[in-house]
């Protein structure tokens, strides 16, 4: 599967006590298309990870107080963020402690820039993958839409479309098994009796003007004659 990381807009954060070597990373990967943040020592890092969400985090482990192997430490406690440590030494135990307390990769200084980047992009596609496939175990495909059914979410061509509540759970009703034909009883009894008569018939014209082109023939969420409804996926057209 080839992932774009480009549309992801991954959001980085260097952490390393060399403002040259900080601020010539920042550029260079802003200019490969990532967001980057950097901090001057763990501290700092700290302070800035308190509001703001990092997709990887490059850290030297060389830092005056607290060093990047007891911040890796200390942050694997709570935190699975990705993470490439930097190192000056080519010491085999200084490698092998990152590795051990959870780093995904190492670079030794000094390193070609384009190198780094290779590395930062192959961890992230790794993450980006496994993510994927999680997230996809509980997506629901139809047409240019997608439901996620642990979320409630549904989006057109990755565009998120706004669904009520009992459209949220009539939706999800239908995606648990799809292309199936459903009667109100059954879905009263899928939705444990929470929702009328009136409420389902409301909910599935409310959902169709929202993923149909026609909704006097609907492709998607289609009348079964003498049972109730059900969700066409085409997935074997």
């Amino acid at each position: 599967m080839s992932i774009n990381l480009q549309k992801y807009n991954f959001h980085i954060l260097i952490i390393d006590d060399d403002q040259k070597i900080r601020l010539l990373l920042k550029q260079f990967l802003e200019n490969n298309y990532f967001r980057v943040t950097d901090a001057e020592d763990t501290l700092q890092a700290k302070q800035i990870m308190k509001s703001i969400v990092f997709d990887l985090l490059v850290i030297d482990i060389m830092m005056p107080g607290q060093n990047g192997l007891e911040f890796l430490k200390e942050i694997r406690q709570t935190n699975s963020i990705p993470t490439l440590m930097l190192t000056a030494m080519s010491n085999p135990e200084d490698r092998l402690g990152g590795l051990e307390f959870g780093a995904d990769d190492y670079m030794t200084k000094p390193f070609e820039p384009r190198e780094l980047l290779l590395r930062i992009q192959n961890i992230l596609k790794r993450y980006t993958s496994d993510t994927f496939k999680k997230n996809n175990i509980d997506n629901t495909k139809f047409g240019p839409f997608t439901f996620n059914q642990k979320s409630l979410n549904l989006y057109k061509n990755d565009v998120p479309v706004h669904l009520t509540t009992s459209e949220q759970k009539l939706l999800c009703c239908f995606c648990e098994s799809p292309n199936k034909p459903f009667s109100r009883d059954d879905i009263n009894n899928s939705l444990g009796a929470n929702m009328e008569t009136r409420s389902i018939d409301v909910a599935i014209a409310r959902i169709r003007r929202k993923i149909e082109e026609d909704q006097k023939y609907p492709i998607y969420l289609q009348t079964v004659r003498g049972v109730g409804w059900m969700l066409q996926t085409h997935e074997n057209d």
